[in-house]
């Protein structure tokens, strides 16, 4: 099955940072990584365009931190496939907040209103 590509993570990244070396769960990896985006993009309030513009630098697009970010929640996704576990499970890490807020959009200029 086929997900949304990727913006800023690449299969073979995820499989690196997560120390993973096989290849049957690529196509789960595919969806964690999308998820994860979708999940930084929405949190921040921010496409991926906006991203680009405002933070992005010509060696790097997409700041470390929100790749890093982005890591953490493919890895804590991978690791914790469920919401339901006999063994002990985590919240993700206090780091993935610490990465992110100084990208978020604080606030929503208003619509001018149509008189």
């Amino acid at each position: 099955k086929k997900f949304k590509d990727m913006k800023w993570l690449t299969v073979e990244y995820i499989k690196k940072h997560s120390r993973i070396d096989y290849d049957c769960e690529d196509d789960l990896l595919q969806l964690y990584g999308s998820a994860a985006e979708e999940t930084v993009m929405n949190i921040l309030g921010r496409d991926y365009d906006d991203i680009v513009e405002n933070f992005g630098t010509e060696e790097r697009p997409i700041p470390a931190a929100i790749i890093q970010a982005s890591l953490i929640l493919v890895d804590t996704s991978y690791m914790q496939r469920t919401a339901v576990s006999p063994q002990q499970m985590f919240a993700v890490p206090y780091a993935f907040d610490m990465l992110i807020k100084p990208y978020m959009r604080l606030a929503q200029k208003p619509e001018p209103e149509n008189e």
